[in-house]
C-alpha cells in the first residue's frame, strides 16, 4: 500500500490537462484550490498505515491474500459493509470535508458483479478482464475515480435521441484494438486526482442506446481527456495570504468537481467491461446508486460531527452553552446526524451475496439513507447557523482583523466570553460558516443523484402488495 507522501508523488508522474479560471493547471500537487482536496485524500492513504485504523483502513484482498487499502477491496460479507460506512465516518470526523475516493471504490464494487453476470448471459469475457485490472489497483494502491453522470443534453430525450450525440458518453468506433469514446462527464468528485477513471452509463438504457451502455477503465492522463475544474463558493479564499478566512484550512470543507471531456479517448479492449451489452446498464446503476447512498450514512455523518463540534464550541465560546434552547438545537443535530448513521449501518447489515461472491446492501435502506441526507444536513446547517448568531455573516476578514490600523478595533469588539481570545471564536466562526454554505450541502442533495432519483428507487422497492395483503389478512379481507 502506498503512503501518502508516495501517493503524492505519483500524481508527479502524470500528464493531465486540466484547466481552472482560463489558465492550465501546470502542476496539481500545489496548486492552492486543489491542495486541501489532495490533503483529504492523502489521509486515506496516510491512516491506512497507521495500526489505531487497520482494521477499518484495510481489508485482505479476497483475490491475492495480500493486506490492501479498503477502498480496493471488494466487500466478501456484511461485515465488510459495515466497516466500509464506518471507515467513511472516522475519514469525515477527521477531514470535515469530502475525502473523493467513493466514487472510485463504489464502480469497482459494482463492476465485480456485473461484469460476472453479463458473462453468464453472453459468454463474454468482461469479468476476467476486470480481475486483472482490480488485482493491478489493488497492488499498486490505484485511486480510482468513478464517472458515471453524464452532461444529459436535454432530459426529455434518449441518450440516442439527442441532437447532439455526445451528451452521453458513447462509443464512436469499434477497433480490433478496442474502442474509442467520445463525450463529457460532470460533477466528478476525485477525478484530477485520481489514477484511472472507470467509466459507466448514467441510466439505463434501450436497445436504441447501445453505443451508450459502455462501462471501461481509462488511466487518468490518457490522451483526449481534459479536466475542467467547477468553481464554489468562497474558493478564492484558499488563493488568497490568510488562514483563518479559509476556515478549514488543511482540508477545506468540500472536494473538487470538474467537467471531464473524453475528447476521442482510445481504450484497448482488455480495459472494457460493457460494450453494448444494453440490458445490463439498468442493473450497472442501480447497484452503483445503491453502494454510493449507502457511503452518506458515513461520510456526511463524519462531517456531521465536525459540525456539532463547532456548533457547541461557538456556544461555548459565546457564553451560551448552558442555555436551555441551545442544548435542545444541538441534541436535534446529533439525532438527526445519528439516525443517517444508523440507515447507513442498516443496509450494511442487511446486505445479501450476489452470484460473483460480492456483498450487496439492502437497496431499500441505502436509497432511505440517501434520502434522509438530503433533508438533514440542511436541517443541522440552520441549527449551526442559528447557535452561531449573525457573526456568521459579518465577520470581517483576517486582513482586517490583523490590519495595524484596524485590527484593535476587531480585537475589542469582537470578543465574547473575556477567557476566549478574539482569534479562536473568528477561527470557529469562518469554519462553520464554510461547513453550511459551501459545496458540501449541494453535494448532500445531489451527490449519487438527487432527491427523486431515491424517491424512485423507494418507491420499486416498496412492495405495497405485500404490505397490502398484511391489513387485508389482519382486517379480516383476506387469509394467510
Amino acid at each position: 500500500m502506498m503512503n501518502a507522501n508516495e501517493y503524492v508523488e505519483s500524481l508527479k508522474k502524470l500528464r493531465k490537462k486540466v484547466y481552472m479560471f482560463g489558465e492550465e493547471i501546470r502542476d496539481i500537487t500545489v496548486h492552492p484550490f486543489l491542495k486541501p482536496t489532495l490533503n483529504s485524500i492523502a489521509l486515506t492513504y496516510q491512516l491506512a498505515h497507521d495500526e489505531r485504523y487497520r482494521d477499518l483502513l484495510t481489508a485482505t484482498s479476497h483475490l491475492t491474500g495480500r493486506r490492501i487499502n479498503r477502498f480496493t477491496h471488494i466487500p466478501q460479507n456484511t461485515d465488510d459493509l459495515v466497516k466500509k460506512v464506518k471507515m467513511l465516518r472516522l475519514l469525515g470526523q477527521k477531514t470535515g470535508s469530502c475525502f473523493q475516493r467513493c466514487v472510485g471504490m463504489d464502480a469497482i464494487i459494482t463492476l465485480s458483479s456485473v461484469t460476472y453476470e453479463i458473462d453468464q448471459k453472453y459468454g463474454t469475457d468482461y469479468y476476467k478482464r476486470f480481475i486483472r485490472f482490480l488485482v493491478r489497483v489493488q497492488d499498486e494502491d490505484l485511486m480510482c475515480g468513478g464517472s458515471m453522470t453524464d452532461v444529459k443534453g436535454d432530459r426529455g430525450l434518449r441518450p440516442s435521441q439527442q441532437k447532439d450525440p455526445d451528451m452521453f458518453v458513447h462509443v464512436v468506433e469499434r477497433r480490433d484494438d478496442g474502442i474509442v469514446i467520445r463525450g463529457a462527464k460532470a460533477h466528478q468528485s476525485g477525478s484530477v486526482f485520481a489514477h484511472e477513471l472507470i467509466v459507466m452509463p448514467t441510466l439505463s438504457m434501450r436497445e436504441s442506446d447501445r453505443d451508450y451502455a459502455v462501462s471501461c477503465a481509462v488511466p487518468a492522463d490518457a490522451d483526449g481527456i481534459v479536466y475542467i475544474v467547477g468553481r464554489q463558493t468562497n474558493d478564492s479564499r484558499k488563493m488568497e495570504e490568510c488562514e483563518i478566512d479559509v476556515g478549514n484550512l488543511q482540508y477545506s470543507v468540500a472536494g473538487h468537481e470538474a467537467l471531464v471531456v473524453f475528447d476521442d479517448v482510445f481504450v484497448p479492449w482488455d480495459r472494457v467491461f460493457m460494450c453494448g451489452e444494453w440490458d445490463f446498464s439498468g442493473v450497472l446503476v442501480e447497484r452503483f446508486a445503491s453502494y454510493h447512498r449507502q457511503n452518506y450514512g458515513g461520510c456526511k455523518v463524519g462531517v456531521g460531527d465536525v459540525l456539532i463540534g463547532a456548533a457547541a464550541t461557538i456556544a461555548d465560546y459565546n457564553g451560551v452553552s448552558d442555555a436551555s434552547h441551545i442544548r435542545e438545537k444541538l441534541v436535534e443535530m446529533v439525532y438527526l446526524n445519528e439516525t443517517m448513521h444508523a440507515c447507513g449501518l442498516a443496509c450494511s447489515y442487511e446486505g445479501v451475496k450476489l452470484p460473483s461472491g460480492t456483498y450487496y446492501v439492502n437497496p431499500l435502506l441505502a436509497n432511505v439513507t440517501k434520502l434522509n441526507v438530503t433533508k438533514f444536513p440542511f436541517e443541522m446547517a440552520r441549527l449551526a447557523i442559528d447557535i452561531t448568531g449573525g457573526i456568521i455573516g459579518t465577520q470581517p476578514s483576517e486582513k482586517d482583523f490583523k490590519h495595524p490600523a484596524v485590527g484593535r478595533y476587531i480585537e475589542k469588539y469582537l470578543k465574547a466570553r473575556e477567557d476566549i481570545p478574539t482569534e479562536h471564536r473568528m477561527r470557529i466562526v469562518r469554519l462553520i460558516e464554510n461547513m453550511v454554505t459551501g459545496t458540501g450541502l449541494i453535494e448532500s442533495m445531489h451527490g449519487a443523484g438527487s432527491p427523486q432519483a431515491q424517491r424512485i428507487m423507494i418507491a420499486r422497492q416498496a412492495d405495497l402488495e405485500f404490505k397490502k395483503k398484511l391489513a387485508k389478512i389482519l382486517a379480516g379481507i383476506e387469509r394467510s
